[in-house]
């Protein structure tokens, strides 16, 4: 069975109630299903769930009769949960309440938000580390990550795992008396030492810039020369190959970039280009995921 299994549509499950557990398939063979119904979940007055999937002799008809039928999950591989606000038409809020609500189980049927159900059968989502620097909290890649999967319902199951740094870390790497930051708009401070931010172009004074390359080229443009820097890009902070990640870098104006392994977003990105992020990333760590 391949992992991460979720219907195409949650239109296609259907919600059956039994009495007592029994042979699922002699139960069920024969008996009229609608014309759309794929997936059965069986519920019994024992508090067990069950997973089916279906053929029916023939899909024209408003009902058909069952013709054959395959036990998915029996009861004790499956856990029913109800999650009011979960959008169960989106493969990434599956897969985070089966790990976050029914961990271990190999199928965890979700009842969400308008009463709707669906599913996921051996949940296996992408964990994507997000490279982001704080403050600001949340940090806003990894948020606007969050908020772009809340809504995919055509991109395979994905977790986003922040990896981040902070400015008071950043800072510790070059101790000094005081600090130059590209921008004071998030109100970002260095504790115990004075902080200036060079978009409010301050007077020239022996500073450290915890910046980039574009904050040493406006720091150049300003002043004449290159200060002592404190790399901060997120682009240049060592990764795993083998992970996938999506991180940032404000060089990219316009586009976004898939190189050295991750896949990079400009620093000011839409969620519309966070989007465009994540369908690289689908389409270079999971091809060849499909809903069922």
């Amino acid at each position: 069975m391949t992992s991460n299994l979720v219907p195409s549509a949650y239109r296609g499950v259907s919600v059956a109630h039994v009495g007592r557990p029994g042979d699922l398939r002699r139960l069920f063979v024969g008996r009229e299903a609608y014309r759309r119904t794929r997936f059965l979940v069986v519920r019994d007055d024992q508090g067990g769930t069950a997973l089916l999937r279906v053929e029916k002799e023939s899909d024209e008809p408003l009902f058909s009769p069952i013709a054959s039928v395959e036990v998915i999950a029996p009861p004790g591989e499956c856990a029913y949960v109800v999650a009011p606000e979960a959008d169960t038409a989106v493969p990434s809020t599956l897969a985070r309440i089966a790990l976050s609500l029914a961990p271990g189980v190999r199928a965890v049927v979700v009842e969400g938000r308008y009463g709707h159900v669906s599913f996921i059968v051996d949940p296996d989502p992408l964990l994507l580390a997000v490279q982001e620097i704080v403050p600001p909290q949340p940090p806003k890649l990894v948020d606007q990550v969050r908020r772009v999967l809340d809504v995919a319902e055509d991109l395979p199951p994905i977790v986003p795992v922040a990896d981040t740094v902070t400015f008071q870390q950043l800072a510790s790497q070059a101790p000094a008396s005081r600090y130059l930051l590209p921008c004071g708009g998030s109100g970002v401070s260095v504790a115990g030492v004075p902080t200036l931010y060079l978009d409010q172009r301050p007077p020239f004074q022996q500073w450290t810039l915890l910046g980039c390359a574009r904050s040493r080229e406006i720091h150049d443009w300003f002043y004449g020369e290159r200060p002592a820097t404190v790399e901060i890009c997120p682009r240049l902070r060592t990764r795993d190959p083998g992970v996938a990640t999506l991180t940032k870098c404000c060089m990219l104006e316009d586009r976004i970039e898939h190189a050295d392994g991750a896949v990079v977003v400009p620093w000011g990105a839409t969620l519309g280009q966070v989007r465009q992020a994540l369908e690289v990333v689908a389409r270079r760590w999971e091809p060849s995921w499909r809903p069922v």
